[in-house]
Formats: structure tokens, C-alpha cells, sequence
């Protein structure tokens, strides 16, 4: 079973069992699905709605160029909505986590899925994620050590949107 990083609502990682299937394939159909949970194309989703959720819960996922507003409507009955970086340099991702958590208020699970690594967790989690599928070659447990590599940061962000001199209180000197 894959393992996946998650954050508790401290903020602390830990790594879980991810019982969650994601359904890779963008041409899925009801019938190639496995038993249990599952992470489905956006296309699936949108295709299949009403069917999915009588399966219980459901999470989807969003390819890069796939607009978060397409899910606008659903956030209520969706508990988990992946990103997916089919590479490193991709960040448009990091963008739709943004929307999701301050336009929309999405406050289910964020998940990072696809070429996911240390170097990018730290900035992920301050757009708004909370669990990662971290690259099957890497190991979370070391992973980890990237979710809080500054202790501070001159701009705002989804946990604490003040910038660091509204944080900042004292007085100028005359």
C-alpha cells in the first residue's frame, strides 16, 4: 500500500497507509474503478458524478491547466481534491491550491500527487496542501525534514496571509 505525508491540523507530518486508490488513467470509467476509496479524473468526475458519490466517499484530481472553479459547486461532497505535477518544474499547482483554500474556502484534504519532493513541500504546504504523495523512489519519513525548512517568511501565505512587517510590531524609531 502507498504511504502518503499528511499534516495534522497542528501542522505536525506523519506518515499514513493511503488506502485511497488514484485512478491515473484520465480515461477511466465507472467500471475500470477498484473497490474503495477513490482519487478520479476530473473528466470522471464530471462524466459520472451522481454514480461516484452513491459509491461513498470520492476525491478528484486535477491535471495541470484544469481550472479549480470547474469543482466550484462539489466542494461540499468532495473530501480530498489532488494536484498533479507530472513534474518538478511544474508549479501551476501551487496556484489551484491557493484558489482552492482563499477564493473557494475548500476545506477538505489537498494532495500533492505525481513528482512530488522535499524541495517543493515546504512552499506546497504554505499554498494550502496537507498531504503529499511523495515520488514512489523517495522515503516520506525523510522527506518530511522539507514541510519546514524556514522558520519565518517576509511574505504572507495560507496560514498566516499577513506579510512580515504587519506582523512586525515595533514602534519606528523618531
Amino acid at each position: 500500500m502507498p504511504r502518503l505525508l499528511k499534516l495534522d491540523g497542528g501542522q505536525r507530518p506523519r506518515i499514513v497507509d493511503d488506502a485511497r486508490h488514484w485512478v491515473e488513467d484520465p480515461d477511466a470509467t465507472l467500471e475500470t474503478l477498484p473497490e474503495g476509496e477513490v482519487l478520479v479524473p476530473l473528466a470522471l468526475w464530471q462524466a459520472q458524478r451522481d454514480a461516484l458519490l452513491e459509491r461513498g466517499r470520492v476525491g478528484v484530481w486535477l491535471a495541470p491547466g484544469e481550472e479549480v472553479e470547474t469543482l466550484a459547486d462539489d466542494l461540499e461532497v468532495l473530501d480530498v481534491i489532488g494536484l498533479h505535477f507530472p513534474v518538478f518544474s511544474d508549479g501551476r499547482g501551487l496556484s489551484s491550491a491557493v484558489l482552492l483554500r482563499d477564493r473557494h474556502g475548500f476545506r477538505g484534504e489537498i494532495r500533492a500527487l505525481g513528482d512530488v519532493q522535499r524541495d517543493q513541500l515546504h512552499y506546497m504546504r504554505r499554498c494550502g496542501f496537507d498531504a503529499f504523495a511523495v515520488r514512489g523512489d523517495l522515503y516520506p519519513e525523510e522527506e518530511a525534514a522539507g514541510l519546514f525548512v524556514m522558520s519565518d517568511h517576509y511574505q504572507g501565505d495560507i496560514h498566516e496571509p499577513r506579510p512580515a512587517f504587519a506582523r512586525l510590531r515595533r514602534p519606528i524609531a523618531a
